[in-house]
């Protein structure tokens, strides 16, 4: 009988360590978790201490759930970016952050709970909110690192924190100071349900009958009208009124 041809054997392939197969799912965590403990992010950033900085300010995501491929896009290529930086002679630190503020946060805190809006104290509330809010944040941090995603971790900043938040309050006075900040009537989206006002890209349209008549006429002399309108207002430069007014 005769045995099958070992090709292996015909190949000059190198001689290396590396494993035949990649086993991802196994060496990905690894390799990840090498790292972390080997703190790799704060070397890199000592290491180019003194070069040219080069900071990319993150828009912070929102912290009330799970992250999806749109936080996996968004955190991936903006790592590309700050890993390129760092290794092409800038210093690049990477700070994470959080938005931890919203009704969002407020209706899952709620639900969570298990109770309706003015059910409880809003110190109370605020409370929970807040215990939400940070378990999210624990959550999506994990999973952005799982992603690969290298930055100061240790310390991200979250909108939550009194620090951040007198600060807010300190821009917001001097704002006021310099009369940037008015009172007025402006129509606004407003949830019933919710009792709050809406941004416009909260909103969602449906279809709904519509018995609107439009009636179209004939203009015989539009002219005539137009010369009018410009008897009332103000000419504009280079209007020559066909009446010869």
């Amino acid at each position: 009988m005769k045995m099958a041809q070992d090709y292996n054997n015909t190949l000059n392939l190198p001689k290396t360590d590396f494993p035949m197969r990649g086993n991802l799912p196994k060496r990905e965590p690894e390799t990840l978790e090498k790292w972390e403990s080997e703190r790799l992010y704060y070397k890199m950033i000592e290491k180019n201490k003194g070069k040219t900085p080069y900071v990319l300010h993150d828009g912070p995501p929102y912290a009330n759930g799970e992250i999806h491929l749109g936080h996996a896009l968004n955190k991936s290529l903006k790592d590309f970016i700050v890993k390129y930086k760092n290794m092409t002679g800038f210093c690049a630190p990477y700070v994470p952050g959080w938005d931890t503020h919203g009704l969002p946060i407020e209706l899952k805190a709620m639900k969570a709970i298990g109770i309706k809006d003015g059910a409880i104290p809003p110190t109370e509330l605020r409370k929970h909110c807040r215990e939400y809010a940070m378990t999210q944040v624990a959550n999506q941090m994990k999973g952005f690192k799982r992603l690969g995603s290298l930055g100061d971790y240790d310390y991200p900043y979250l909108t939550l924190r009194p620090a951040y938040e007198a600060r807010q309050v300190e821009v917001f006075g001097e704002m006021a100071k310099k009369g940037y900040m008015y009172k007025g009537l402006k129509p606004v989206y407003w949830c019933p349900d919710c009792n709050t006002a809406l941004a416009e890209a909260e909103i969602e349209y449906s279809n709904d009958p519509c018995y609107s008549i439009y009636v179209k006429f004939n203009v015989t002399d539009i002219f005539r009208y137009l010369d009018n309108y410009y008897l009332d207002y103000p000419r504009q430069p280079g209007y020559m009124p066909r009446s010869g007014v």
